[in-house]
């Protein structure tokens, strides 16, 4: 893993995270989301603009994860609406064939880094209730703090909400 880098996304990067979150949302969710459900939340939320929009806003801020093969996976993470001294793990998606590398860990702990260097020790995530990424996420050390369920749309998104504390 000593070749893997992490670096900012800039605004020209948003057409690589859609890339990227069309070739991990399908194997991620097709076991326990309609595929219907799928297309419309990377179709709105994978727009380009969308990405865009969010990083101009600053309500999201990327980072993507590069193997001497490429871009490997991305995360994106920003404050709480409701609490600035928690943020968000908004999305952290790795490619198939690079899970159990180590990747989404490092993403993690790139994340956790800045965080901690801005006086911040709490990061939260919400992961559907039936995503064996759960497990990973405990292996963390994220702790499930709710249930939650989100409307995207027409469809919902049964949720556990966890939280690290760091």
């Amino acid at each position: 893993m000593s070749n893997v880098s992490i670096r900012d996304a800039a605004l020209g990067d948003a057409s690589l995270i859609r890339e990227l979150a069309e070739q991990t949302w399908w194997p991620t969710y097709s076991p326990i989301v309609e595929k219907e459900q799928i297309r419309y939340m990377l179709d709105v939320i994978y727009a380009e603009p969308a990405i865009q929009s969010v990083m101009q806003d600053g309500s999201q801020h990327f980072l993507i994860l590069s193997d001497a093969r490429g871009p490997q996976g991305f995360a994106s993470f920003g404050k709480r609406k409701e609490d600035d001294r928690i943020y968000k793990l908004h999305k952290i998606y790795v490619l198939p064939d690079n899970q159990g590398k180590g990747y989404g860990k490092k993403l993690v702990e790139e994340i956790r880094h800045r965080l901690s260097t801005q006086g911040i020790h709490t990061l939260d995530l919400n992961v559907n209730r039936y995503n064996s990424a759960k497990d990973f996420y405990e292996k963390l050390g994220f702790v499930v703090i709710r249930e939650e369920d989100v409307a995207i749309g027409p469809y919902w998104m049964n949720d556990y909400v966890m939280r690290l504390e760091f």
